[in-house]
């Protein structure tokens, strides 16, 4: 299957880091939301945060998670992942990395609906020290993707 996508090889990965780039953003706003949504519980903008936190999670951060394994997983085949190809030890780590980051946003968009639900129990500073693990995991990310140092 290696190189089945032919022409469309850059076209494809154009288009993943173009919904890497949505998916990115959205998993930088949500944990604000989330420090904002957590703050305002029992006050009259609990609401309004939970609105913005859906319409962020339909609007952007699940449908480019979904096009991003997509298309990611298109261009993992393309080089020989799923055949045992040689020197991909960037790119299973990189799947890796990818993994635990989509369990993070599973983790946010659950702690929103918590949240929704009028249920807060992790201290501010920890809600925004938890906001900053996706920009440590993408440094890590786009290093093995440029770099492929192994």
């Amino acid at each position: 299957m290696t190189g089945f996508l032919g022409g469309a090889y850059l076209w494809v990965k154009a288009f993943h880091i173009i919904f890497v780039i949505f998916w990115m953003a959205g998993l930088f706003l949500l944990p604000r939301y989330l420090v904002h949504h957590q703050e305002s519980l029992g006050t009259p903008e609990a609401e309004a945060w939970t609105r913005r936190e859906a319409l962020l999670r339909r609007m952007i951060l699940s449908p480019s998670l979904i096009i991003v394994w997509i298309l990611g997983l298109s261009l993992a085949a393309n080089l020989g992942l799923f055949e045992g190809g040689a020197g991909l030890g960037w790119l299973h780590t990189k799947v890796f990395l990818v993994v635990l980051l989509s369990g993070y946003h599973g983790w946010a968009v659950a702690y929103s609906k918590k949240l929704a639900r009028g249920q807060g129990a992790i201290p501010p500073r920890t809600l925004r020290m938890l906001g900053e693990l996706p920009a440590l995991a993408v440094v890590l990310i786009v290093i093995l993707a440029v770099v492929r140092p192994f």
